[in-house]
């Protein structure tokens, strides 16, 4: 189910520093766009000088990347000024660390592992460009962030040193770890980075960030840094979709993560893959975070088992299309009126359905005490098949009573995509209906 304000945005977790409490149970989940195509590079490109890195720019630039086209890596909220050494080059980075590590013996050990990932968000109307690494070769396993696909209904695998692209199929993903497990089928050639061990991981550990930054494809670029501190809990965000985080237990680097590294690997001095890229920014300092590969491969291999679990979704979910409120009330005109708050927008209920999934609060609503109210139907889904508009309101699916829409959200995940299912509403002129859809795959997450 896609909820009916996922353009609009619902309410932010407050700027949060990093901290260094014990991990509680994880909250959820980044999303953005993707670019066009980019010029041939035959080596890795290090970072450019002159990127302006402080939160007030690299939020922009966020934002610009849905009309622009760029990449999508998540934005941790300090509230903060700009780093103040916002020109330094990577050579002067470099000089800063241990110099234990090669970086170019380390980019040589990784890049063949590395790929592209481009997810089209077809009822957003956009597409998101992240990173991504094989961790299994022969069965074609490629771990990469949950907010690089969220939203996506397909995605298209680049491994870098082939440059061909494939589809991907989405084994599944956690929303709350921000890990998510593709496969790419019959396709001959790749070859899985070597994993390290990110529990031995020391803070001066120098460093590897590697990434599609910009989501520009070729050969990948590189940012050399160290370890800087460990365990780090943040809340991450992205502007242009409104989503959120909260993630436990973060290496935090000094390399200049950048959008579009998303579900990149941070290589240590051996050529070992200790973390994912995720997120970036700062207050005094701007730091890049990644989740500890030991965490990481836990839930992939969970999802690769095809086990679910409490934060864990195997494949893509079932999807009935319908665009619903964020909310739990019971009573479909407070459903209204805090959505109507939300967005500011009112559209007129009819027999039309959309094409994306941005919606506004109808004008007619039906006469029911309790359900989920529909802000609109996307086109070519089971709700438009079986005739559902803005402004009816559902009642039951499955034979089970829809009390909210957070409500029909949770029964419908709980069906698997070509299940079928007796669906009842009423539309605003006070009449019943009833229709047995077939729920189809919807978006991820």
């Amino acid at each position: 189910m896609h909820q009916g304000d996922s353009a609009g945005g619902g309410s932010l977790i407050p700027p949060g520093e990093p901290s260094d409490d014990p991990p509680p149970p994880a909250e959820p989940p980044d999303k953005t766009t993707a670019s066009a195509g980019p010029p041939d590079k035959t080596t890795a490109p290090a970072r450019s000088p002159g990127w302006a890195r402080g939160l007030l720019i690299y939020l922009v630039v966020a934002v610009l990347a849905a009309a622009a086209g760029v990449g999508t890596t998540l934005a941790v909220q300090h509230a903060g000024p700009s780093r103040p050494d916002a020109a330094r080059t990577p050579h002067d980075t470099a000089a800063d660390r241990p110099r234990a590590m090669n970086d170019e013996a380390v980019y040589d050990e990784v890049e063949p592992g590395i790929v592209d990932v481009t997810a089209n968000l077809q009822y957003l109307q956009e597409t998101a460009e992240g990173t991504g690494f094989v961790i299994d070769a022969a069965a074609g396993l490629v771990l990469t962030n949950n907010h690089v696909i969220d939203g996506a209904t397909s995605v298209m695998v680049t491994p870098v040193m082939s440059g061909r692209s494939y589809p991907a199929r989405v084994l599944g993903y956690d929303l709350a770890d921000d890990v998510a497990l593709l496969q790419l089928r019959g396709v001959t050639g790749l070859k899985a980075v070597k994993v390290g061990d990110s529990a031995q991981v020391k803070v001066g550990a120098p460093v590897l960030a590697i990434g599609n930054e910009a989501g520009q494809g070729g050969s990948p670029t590189v940012a050399p840094g160290v370890i800087s501190s460990l365990s780090r809990t943040i809340v991450a965000s992205d502007q242009t979709s409104g989503l959120t985080e909260t993630l436990y237990g973060m290496l935090q680097t000094s390399a200049d993560v950048r959008p579009g590294d998303s579900g990149g690997p941070l290589a240590d001095a051996a050529g070992r893959v200790i973390g994912i890229d995720t997120a970036a920014g700062g207050n005094a300092v701007y730091s890049g975070y990644a989740i500890p590969i030991n965490q990481a491969l836990p839930i992939a291999r969970q999802i690769a088992a095809g086990r679910p679990g409490a934060r864990i979704q195997i494949g893509l979910p079932a999807f009935l299309g319908a665009l619903v409120p964020h909310s739990t009330s019971s009573d479909p005109r407070r459903q209204a009126s805090q959505e109507l708050r939300q967005t500011g927008a009112v559209s007129s209920s009819g027999s039309t359905c959309t094409s994306s999934a941005t919606s506004a609060t109808p004008a007619s609503i039906a006469p029911a005490r309790s359900g989920a109210l529909v802000d609109g139907v996307l086109c070519g889904t089971p709700a438009a098949a079986a005739g559902l508009f803005a402004g009816d309101v559902i009642t039951s699916i499955g034979g089970q009573a829809v009390t909210s829409p957070s409500a029909l959200n949770a029964i419908v995940s709980r069906y698997r995509p070509g299940s079928r299912a007796a669906l009842a509403w009423v539309s605003p002129g006070g009449r019943r209906h009833t229709a047995v859809v077939t729920l189809e795959a919807g978006p991820a997450a």
